[in-house]
């Protein structure tokens, strides 16, 4: 008998965080790629970590106090850029190691030991997502799009060259503070699809595709966007019949996505200047072409379009 995998409500609640997720975090992580921040993510996953055993050790819901440090951590990280002397990397530095500290010690001092659960909150276990997850998710991530929808323009602006931002009259603190909380909220909404071990990932991989084979600003972000959508709805469905961890099993279908759209612009790449160097001598060099004749060691370059060319065999070397 054939399983259909809508079959079972809690993977159709499973597909339904995974879209969430497929769209928030590669939307939140462009940002962050244009911020030369691509770790960042897995720094308020580290205390993120703090939060689900705080939540753990206090019987409170694990998602929520996730959230409260996660945004906390974020805040501080970006107040530590803007008036501390350490630097970004220093403060991230100290997220990772603070975050895992924190949530080793937690967990260690709860009465019951490791919960069971713990690994689903570390590498993503999405077909254990709840009801009360989903709308949780569903409602930080309409906050978050609707947030990042209202100010794209301001936070391309602040992303791309903040002193132009800050000589346009934007409050960059402000700015960057509310991006780093945006991340705080996408961690948490997806920590229980991919983990907070990998959920940076699904932040960055999909807009290192979208680079690699759009040329906007917006075709990247959507084509991140939709990379992300597919490989977490397939990720999830993949995991679903060939029992494998979701989180791991979306990530490695993200790389090679990427993987192939490397290849393809590498090889786009090559046609290209084939194509143009073909086009640059549609006529063979030699004297009387019309071209400015240098002698360059043992052979005569030709200067063609600012750049030497030296005729070898029915080739002509560019340099």
């Amino acid at each position: 008998m054939n399983v259909l995998i809508l079959d079972y409500p809690f993977m159709q609640r499973a597909l339904l965080a995974a879209l969430l997720v497929g769209v928030t975090a590669p939307a939140v992580g462009i940002y962050l790629v244009q911020r030369r921040l691509a770790l960042i993510g897995d720094g308020i996953g580290h205390v993120a970590l703090t939060g689900v055993a705080l939540g753990v050790l206090t019987g409170r819901a694990p998602v929520l106090t996730a959230l409260v440090l996660a945004v906390a951590g974020a805040t501080a990280i970006e107040l530590i850029r803007a008036y501390g002397r350490a630097s970004a990397d220093i403060a991230l530095a100290v997220m990772f190691y603070g975050g895992i500290a924190g949530g080793v010690l937690l967990i260690g001092l709860s009465p019951t030991g490791t919960p069971a659960n713990l690994s689903a909150y570390l590498f993503g276990a999405i077909t254990t997502t709840s009801d009360q997850d989903v709308w949780v998710f569903a409602a930080l991530s309409v906050a978050v799009l609707g947030l990042m929808a209202v100010l794209a323009p301001r936070l391309f602006a602040v992303s791309n060259d903040e002193e132009y931002a800050r000589a346009s009259g934007m409050n960059v603190l402000a700015l960057n503070t509310l991006l780093a909380v945006l991340t705080a909220a996408t961690v948490v909404i997806s920590m229980r699809i991919v983990g907070l071990l990998l959920i940076s990932a699904l932040m960055i991989i999909p807009n290192a595709v979208g680079q690699a084979v759009a040329g906007s600003f917006r075709g990247t972000l959507l084509t991140a966007i939709v990379v992300g959508v597919g490989v977490s709805v397939a990720g999830t469905t993949v995991s679903f019949y060939a029992d494998t961890p979701s989180g791991a099993t979306i990530v490695l279908l993200a790389i090679g996505v990427f993987l192939v759209a490397a290849a393809g612009g590498a090889a786009r790449t090559a046609v290209h200047q084939r194509r143009r160097h073909v086009r640059a001598h549609d006529h063979e060099h030699g004297p009387g072409c019309g071209h400015e004749a240098l002698v360059h060691g043992d052979h005569v370059d030709y200067v063609h379009d600012g750049f030497r060319h030296a005729p070898h065999g029915a080739d002509y070397d560019e340099h």
